[in-house]
């Protein structure tokens, strides 16, 4: 982390013209060194100079608004982000004070339309601005956010200076004719894209002279040994709601599939559900269901009853994620018995020996957590200072690790979490503690730091399962962050709130039975016939306006 660190200051020292305070904001006020003039159109900038470097704390008395969901690691012991020790560190280090604005626990997208209708928006809205009906492009169009071309050539050198040194993740976080739009949540190196896998009870492996099972067949064997031999009603068992794990699916991957888009062999977009590895899929989860070997209520699970599950010997093996799963299961389950182990799987194959094709993995940039500068802002220098601290070292030290003396010390040049986050006194998890402190354990406008998974997963078995879930080949099959045009983006939503529909309740069927494969031929053509082609065609034109960004 520390070379990390170092690196970006560099960086930034390079890109920074000299070092001067603050006493205003929006190009107006004490501000030293030719730059272009902020403006609201978009696309880059006509005349590019170096930005200045900033002196933190700042010299201003502006109170920026900020508005983002609370992530539910801090919700569980705070009720605003300003009160906990991170938000009042970076107050105190940016100089800036910050009233922090939060909608109601599971209601984000409710408020954030809500938001919307208003005609004074906060500063800042942290959001997925991906996710924006017609993408960024729209957003900013509407009049809802600002482009940052110029705001970033004249007040962000630490920004500028890291999307200068990564350039591919460069293209990820501007549209196709070149506009910034956000301060971007960026995950900082491969560790940290894959973070879900399969995992399973490896005492009753180990009782049952049972391997880790890496292929399909294997995986059969095992689930049948955890009903036959350990009692357990239901083997297999996961969060299906969680978009991000069915998305994701360990088993569907196993057949070459996904129900989402993906790229082919060719790395021509795809869209996995109506593939014949799908229909291979659901054809496995249909005779794992009737043979009892899948939980039988998977629809309906909450991660709370997975989590019994797993742990009380309900269930014996899960797909979730390595800190809420894996370590916190673990954790739980060893409470009431010292011989509970879990252990990571690696994403199967249909035949023994083979590197797994497709797992999970993320984009370094995939929208989340990404801080906007809206079109209400009148301080535009003020808050595009403050948010840029967060990719200067001391800012990525704050972001990653929190308060040095508290939250983490300095040994042999590195930052270490302290027992207050990793055996917290209070019984906090390393990630509720974390939480309060620093927001390496969920996203916001910053780079994660990789040194900061190495401490956070403090298990061998969480640290091994990282390892073994990444060595795929999905790299190839991933989607870059693409952005439709608006056109594209509401033609694209039109035919996709159907398709999804369809694929939903379809699949759904076939799972349970309730639809022969005999129909799959119909099912395939009834999706089809609703549009499939047209998106696949804007899909892949977004994908190529992206390369050639």
């Amino acid at each position: 982390m520390k070379k990390e660190l170092k690196r970006l200051g560099t960086l930034m020292l390079a890109a920074a013209m000299s070092v001067s305070g603050l006493t205003a904001c929006g190009g107006k006020g004490n501000e030293t060194g030719a730059a272009t003039e902020v403006t609201a159109t978009g696309g880059a900038a006509t005349q590019s100079t170096a930005a200045e470097a900033a002196s933190y704390p700042l010299d201003t008395d502006v109170t920026v608004t900020y508005w983002s969901e609370l992530n539910g690691n801090v919700a569980a012991n705070f009720n605003n982000m300003g009160d906990t020790e991170f938000g009042k560190k970076l107050q105190e280090e940016s100089g800036v004070k910050i009233e922090f604005q939060h909608p109601a626990v599971g209601q984000t997208a409710e408020a954030f339309n809500l938001l919307l209708g208003k005609t004074d928006l906060p500063d800042i809205i942290e959001y997925n601005w991906l996710g924006y009906p017609g993408g960024p492009e729209k957003t900013i169009k509407d009049a809802v956010i600002i482009p940052l071309n110029d705001v970033i050539d004249k007040y962000c050198p630490n920004l500028k200076a890291y999307l200068e040194a990564n350039p591919e993740i460069d293209k990820m976080v501007k549209t196709d004719d070149g506009t910034y739009y956000c301060f971007p949540f960026i995950r900082g190196g491969d560790r940290l894209l894959t973070n879900m896998g399969l995992m399973l009870r490896g005492d009753w492996l180990e009782e049952l002279e049972l391997e880790v099972p890496t292929t399909m067949d294997e995986w059969e064997t095992v689930l049948t040994a955890f009903k036959e031999k350990k009692g357990a009603t239901a083997p297999f068992a996961y969060q299906w709601s969680l978009a991000g794990l069915t998305n994701n699916n360990p088993f569907a991957y196993a057949y070459g599939a996904s129900r989402e888009f993906y790229l082919n062999a060719e790395g021509k977009v795809t869209y996995g559900a109506v593939q014949d590895g799908y229909k291979e899929y659901l054809m496995t989860m249909n005779k794992w269901m009737k043979e009892g070997l899948v939980d039988l209520d998977l629809l309906a699970l909450t991660g709370d009853q997975v989590a019994a599950k797993i742990t009380n010997g309900t269930a014996g093996a899960s797909f979730a994620y390595c800190g809420s799963g894996l370590g916190n299961w673990t954790k739980a389950g060893q409470a009431t018995n010292q011989d509970y182990v879990l252990v990571p799987a690696p994403y199967p194959t249909l035949k023994q020996g083979e590197k797994p094709e497709m797992g999970q993995r993320d984009n370094n940039y995939i929208g989340v957590g990404s801080a906007a500068i809206t079109t209400s802002c009148k301080e535009v220098e003020v808050v595009a200072r403050l948010l840029d601290y967060a990719y200067s070292e001391a800012g990525a030290t704050l972001y990653n690790f929190g308060t040095e003396g508290e939250s983490y010390t300095v040994v042999d040049g590195q930052p270490v979490y302290t027992d207050l986050v990793l055996n917290n006194p209070d019984g906090l998890s390393a990630t509720q503690a974390i939480a309060g402190y620093a927001r390496a354990c969920y996203n916001g406008p910053f780079v994660q730091a990789e040194e900061y998974a190495e401490q956070y997963y403090t298990t061998q078995e969480q640290k091994d399962a990282i390892a073994i879930w990444s060595d795929t080949n999905m790299g190839e099959y991933v989607i870059p962050p693409v952005t439709a045009t608006p056109d594209e983006a509401k033609e694209i939503a039109s035919y996709m709130a159907e398709i999804t529909t369809y694929r939903d309740q379809e699949t759904i069927k076939f799972i349970y039975g309730d639809r022969s494969f005999d129909e799959w031929d119909d099912y395939v053509a009834a999706i089809e016939k609703m549009g499939l082609a047209r998106v696949l065609e804007l899909k892949e034109a977004s994908l190529e306006r992206y390369k050639n960004r």
